[in-house]
């Protein structure tokens, strides 16, 4: 499959009054053409930063890329000047922030804020502008697009204000979305019919989707592959049904088992246990180990090579080591 976007060895560090926090520590990932990859963790993990880096939003100062490449279409991001990404943003490349609440300004009229990035992206005239706009708002399910081009933020729902972030980041038929957090400040019944809306685009369209997200249940619904993310790299990655139903790394389990489920009682919910470390100086070995009932005394000195368990399933844990699996470990 075609590679629209590779990530090769991200690291993204913050500088504070208190020292460097190393945010992201390593990241690598392919995103392939028409694809929904989806990137899991717990809150600061580093999912928003690694998105943000793609699209060179983190602010410098106090952020900054130090070491890894983003190519886009084997085109290198990291190096262009904000100027040079610009033209990319929006057109190439779109995001939805997390809260369609505070995504839109409130001093605007829709429809002006829609064709403001067609006009800034695309050689057509406003006229023109306006009706690609319609289209669009007709495409993502709002009613009476027309009309509605000419109200304000705050004469619509959350849902359809998140439906309208939508459309303002399709508009310029991007070839990769990355959607952070979409759904989050949506009730449970407009959650299910923006992933609807995601996966029916996505056909209609041929995006490539980056989900951003700690709700393994969206995951489940949408998601091609998953990258499981924590404290700022990536541990495993799989298709749907190697992490929902082979997961190996104990951070995957301990996700999966974190989740309500129909066939288990509430009672019966395992959470994880400990805190994510201190990324102002990240521990040698895995990261994981402090939290982990598997953990082995070299789990805390050395860091575990990538394991690949198929084509699409890698995992980065020693306990997939060939010496490991001949010893017994014992789960504390």
């Amino acid at each position: 499959m075609e590679k629209v976007l590779q990530v090769q060895d991200l690291h993204v560090s913050f500088k504070t009054y208190g020292g460097e926090v190393k945010a992201v520590r390593g990241v690598t990932f392919d995103l392939h053409k028409g694809e929904t990859l989806a990137i899991v963790g717990e809150s600061g993990c580093g999912k928003s930063v690694t998105s943000q880096s793609i699209m060179k939003l983190i602010p410098n100062p106090p952020g900054k890329i130090t070491n890894g490449k983003i190519l886009f279409k084997e085109k290198g991001l990291v190096q262009l000047t904000d100027k040079e990404m610009r033209k990319i943003r929006g057109a190439d490349i779109s995001m939805i922030f997390q809260d369609p609440m505070t995504a839109l300004n409130p001093t605007l009229k829709v429809g002006d804020q829609i064709t403001e990035g067609i006009i800034q992206h695309k050689n057509i005239s406003r006229d023109e502008a306006r009706k690609k706009a319609v289209e669009m708002l007709q495409l993502v399910g709002i009613p009476s697009p027309e009309s509605r081009m000419k109200q304000y933020p705050h004469q619509f729902s959350g849902g359809m204000r998140q439906r309208i972030v939508i459309a303002m980041s399709l508009v310029c038929e991007p070839e990769v979305l990355i959607a952070d957090e979409p759904t989050t400040a949506l009730d449970v019944t407009i959650q299910a019919q923006i992933l609807d809306l995601f996966r029916d685009i996505q056909k209609k369209t041929g995006v490539s989707i980056i989900l951003i997200t700690h709700d393994l249940g969206v995951v489940a619904q949408v998601a091609d592959r998953i990258a499981v993310m924590y404290a700022g790299k990536i541990v495993e990655t799989g298709n749907r049904r190697e992490i929902f139903y082979k997961a190996q790394h104990p951070y995957t389990k301990g996700l999966l088992n974190s989740v309500p489920r129909l066939d288990v009682e509430s009672g019966d919910l395992k959470p994880i246990d400990g805190s994510p470390p201190d990324l102002f100086s990240p521990p040698h070995g895995c990261a994981f180990a402090a939290r982990c009932q598997y953990t082995m005394e070299v789990c805390e000195k050395v860091y575990p090579f990538e394991t690949k368990l198929s084509d699409e399933h890698l995992v980065e844990c020693w306990l997939q080591d060939e010496r490991a699996k001949k010893m017994k470990v014992n789960i504390r």
